[in-house]
């Protein structure tokens, strides 16, 4: 019998996550998967750890106390299960990095690991993500070459939106309902072979959120190959938690795609790529300046202009 452990990360949002386990375990039931499920709770102050105490009492629990992030609070989970210390038993075979904004569908978790199962070749498995209304959300990915980092979510990509470095790097010229090796996988819901997360180390905490999971699941690749399985849904809220703070957002997104730069093709480049973006969010307080000036919600307006403000200033 295949072993797992489902790991969330979670930072207030008691209700979605009271939602991710339920279903989780719906798809588990029956599947002749012995699983556990841990949950690590970034200091939420929304009532979290009581909830868990009192509706799931057999869900581990690690209050961290502080705001980890999302590799912190993974690495603290992961080491919890036995990995990165000399440990007297060995952990599971497989891991399901599961946001807390996530919701299995049907068997989403078991064909999860039914695939890694049979493809021994592979290291990590993803689903396909849907929106709550049920229209497909991108979840595959190439790795970024460097154009990419100044096309991807940036203003020039709204002024081109089919850019071929974007596209490529959303894997937009193939088709998502065939199951299929990647580059990586948004982390909402990632099973991860355990051999994998022994040979290539833990999260990289310097990334707080963002980006870090692409990183991850590079050095993963050395272990195996990476799996889009579409006929694995889950259900992905996406952002509840970030947008709880929405300079933090810009700023975490923006330094983790810095450092990525900076890891991947020097500080060169990076120094260049710093200088466009902080030029991206003077554009952005422009445009908004401008619609203030035309009297166009005026408070939105002010809100967004003293978020591009500090992220200019962080950056």
């Amino acid at each position: 019998m295949p072993t797992l452990a489902v790991l969330i990360v979670s930072w207030n949002v008691r209700e979605l996550l009271r939602r991710c386990i339920a279903a989780t375990e719906r798809s588990l039931a029956g599947a002749g998967i012995g699983y556990e499920i841990l949950v690590v709770d970034n200091a939420s102050a929304d009532g979290t750890p009581a909830m868990l105490r009192v509706d799931f009492p057999h869900v581990g629990l690690i209050e961290t106390g502080a705001n980890l992030g999302f590799a912190g609070g993974n690495n603290v989970g992961l080491r919890a299960l036995r990995f990165g210390s000399p440990a007297p038993s060995p952990p599971p075979d497989y891991i399901l990095l599961l946001n807390p904004d996530t919701e299995p569908l049907g068997d989403a978790v078991p064909r999860l690991v039914r695939e890694l199962e049979d493809r021994r070749e592979a290291a990590v498995a993803g689903p396909r993500l849907r929106y709550p209304d049920g229209a497909a959300q991108p979840s595959r990915r190439r790795f970024p070459a460097r154009a990419t980092l100044f096309w991807e979510s940036t203003p020039l990509e709204r002024l081109w939106p089919g850019n071929p470095w974007a596209r490529h790097f959303r894997c937009a010229d193939a088709p998502d309902d065939v199951p299929q090796p990647v580059g990586w996988l948004v982390g909402a819901a990632l099973l991860v072979r355990a051999s994998a997360v022994a040979a290539a180390g833990l999260l990289d905490e310097r990334f707080f959120m963002y980006s870090e999971e692409l990183e991850w699941q590079r050095r993963l690749g050395a272990a195996g190959q990476i799996w889009y399985v579409p006929a694995a849904t889950v259900v992905h809220h996406e952002g509840k938690s970030s947008e709880q703070a929405i300079a933090a957002r810009h700023i975490n997104f923006q330094r983790s795609r810095l450092l990525l730069a900076r890891m991947w093709y020097g500080w060169r480049f990076a120094g260049i790529l710093r200088a466009f973006l902080r030029l991206c969010y003077a554009y952005e307080l422009g445009v908004e300046g401008a619609k203030l000036l035309l009297g166009h919600r005026p408070a939105l307006r002010r809100q967004r202009a003293a978020v591009y403000w500090r992220v200019i200033g962080e950056l």
